[in-house]
């Protein structure tokens, strides 16, 4: 009994440190977030005020969140990012699971070589891949346009090979079993493939989502219209010419009206992505 109490003691004990760790981590995760929504709650009187930062208010306001649709065009920002992001992710989808359907089912010559070849591609540094997508955008005059937005960003090379793998854990026999009763390669992908794979299929549209929102540099890159601005370079639009490098408070809750569509989004799935993540690194 004596060893039994002591090994629950030991037991109990790192309990208690593993979880103080991981409290102590998530405050220092979650700070900032709380520091963004604080300071856009505080009016720029009392925050030019504060010699010493508060960790909280007791006036708090809603008037930054006001200015910040009124000071700049925030809401056609929100609408150019809506287009943007639904646009790509669908065109991606598309790409992604055919090519990754091709990959890890249809047997042709050359497939595992052609796909290693493609694999290699993840090496190339990302800023040769702008140069070049820069360049050929401006060549076909698709300068501030949706187009020239979306064309670069509509394939995805990890993609493609998460859900290829994914794809290659369906056993053979469905596959075999639909030839045999006469079905295509797209009702057999459509009706047996995507609906087993639906965790994955759901984590890449959700990371693409996530990615397309977040894009900075290619949208500050290929437009220079503000016609065509995103919300990640409308940020950079609002600290310039919006609410001036002062007003601090008005630019927290325009971040803050920005992060919020992404965090409901990985809140209501974050256990799909990493069930789909899970998923689509396990062989067997």
């Amino acid at each position: 009994m004596k060893g039994v109490s002591s090994a629950r003691a030991r037991r109990l004990a790192f309990n208690i440190l593993i979880y103080s760790m991981l409290v102590v981590w998530a405050v220092i995760v979650l700070f900032p977030f709380y520091w963004m929504v604080l300071t856009s709650v505080k009016s720029y009187s009392s925050y030019n005020s504060e010699f010493i930062p508060r960790l909280f208010t007791l006036s708090p306001t809603l008037e930054n969140y006001r200015e910040a649709f009124t000071a700049v065009p925030l809401a056609r920002y929100f609408l150019n990012t809506l287009i943007f992001t639904l646009a790509t992710t669908a065109i991606m989808l598309v790409v992604t699971v055919l090519s990754a359907y091709a990959f890890a089912r249809m047997n042709f010559k050359g497939r595992d070589l052609l796909f290693s070849a493609y694999l290699s591609l993840m090496m190339i540094p990302s800023e040769l891949v702008v140069i070049t997508n820069f360049t050929t955008i401006t060549n076909f005059d698709l300068r501030n346009s949706f187009m020239g937005l979306i064309l670069p960003s509509v394939t995805s090379v990890f993609y493609i090979y998460l859900l290829k793998e994914n794809f290659a854990q369906v056993p053979n026999e469905l596959y075999y079993a639909a030839k045999v009763d006469g079905t295509s390669d797209l009702k057999y992908l459509l009706r047996v493939i995507l609906p087993i794979c639906r965790p994955t299929v759901i984590t890449v549209t959700i990371l693409k989502i996530i990615e397309c929102w977040n894009s900075y540099i290619w949208p500050r890159l290929i437009t220079d219209d503000e016609n065509y601005y995103l919300v990640s370079n409308g940020i950079q639009e609002i600290r310039e010419n919006g609410f001036g490098r002062e007003n601090i408070p008005a630019m927290m809750a325009a971040v803050v009206v920005i992060s919020i569509p992404l965090i409901l989004i990985f809140l209501i799935f974050r256990n799909k992505i990493m069930e789909g993540v899970a998923r689509g690194g396990t062989k067997g």
